[in-house]
């Protein structure tokens, strides 16, 4: 029996009761109860840690040690080499130099592995200690589907950028996705009229930082932060009427510009 306020229930009466009640409904529309439990946000981590070890696997150890920075940081390897986003670079072809674009060779999946490879220990778990705390607020707030929309959108417009932007280094990391994470944060505190100095002041010194290191990607940061802060626009100030459908509408329609410049991106690459 379960005690009650008054007296006791069965828990079959319980179960019964509960499957009758609608599940609670964030201020955005997302569901609260699956939210709350970082399930998204835990499998993003979990995918990122899961390709290191790949990394590590395939080249050893150095793909996390013995790097930059007084050995802080790793190398890249085979993975990296393969799955990070890369703008196009200049070959000579019969004397001729002409413009070699990866993504038109059918490298497309490049804008998907590179939100999900790093380069070493620090690097990574920097980026998921940030995933970690920043990412269940938002998840709780938007609840799964909404929030891992938006994280895709984040991280593929950062690479986006670096295709535009970008010359022939390879770039890896989830920190564009991140950096779109802290801008949607910002929308939505301001949003439901929380304070957001704070988040805002966090963003800028973070923008700082990847003006003033070495070997940090300006594009891939702020695309993702440009990208993933439209996006919670859309998914905040949606009406309440049809909410759901726009906001999905508007998730869909950012992927679909995203492809789309990508491929005139590649066209004007074609022709030079």
């Amino acid at each position: 029996m379960i005690p009650a306020s008054v007296g006791h229930q069965c828990p079959e009466c319980v179960r019964e009761a509960s499957r009758g009640q609608r599940a609670p409904v964030t201020a955005f529309g997302g569901d609260a109860r699956l939210g709350s439990q970082g399930y998204v946000t835990k499998a993003l981590i979990g995918i990122n840690v899961a390709m290191a070890l790949v990394g590590v696997v395939m080249d050893g150890l150095g793909t996390l040690f013995g790097g930059g920075l007084g050995g802080v940081l790793g190398g890249g390897g085979k993975l990296t080499e393969w799955g990070g986003m890369v703008g196009s670079k200049a070959i000579m072809v019969d004397g001729v130099q002409r413009a070699y674009d990866v993504i038109a060779e059918g490298e497309a999946y490049r804008f998907v592995t590179s939100m999900f490879l790093h380069l070493g220990i620090v690097h990574l778990g920097m980026n998921m200690w940030a995933l970690w705390i920043v990412g269940r607020v938002i998840e709780q707030a938007l609840g799964p589907g909404r929030f891992l929309g938006l994280y895709l959108v984040a991280g593929l417009g950062g690479s986006l950028a670096v295709y535009l932007f970008n010359g022939p280094y390879a770039t890896v990391g989830a920190s564009g996705a991140i950096f779109g994470l802290f801008g949607a944060l910002f929308i939505l505190l301001r949003r439901v009229g929380r304070d957001a100095t704070s988040m805002l002041t966090l963003i800028m010194m973070n923008v700082v930082i990847t003006f003033l290191l070495p070997g940090i990607s300006i594009a891939g940061h702020l695309g993702g932060l440009a990208t993933g802060t439209v996006a919670a626009l859309a998914l905040a100030y949606a009406p309440q009427k049809n909410r759901a459908l726009i906001q999905y509408g508007a998730l869909a329609l950012m992927f679909v510009l995203i492809v789309v410049v990508a491929l005139l991106r590649t066209l004007m690459i074609a022709n030079t």
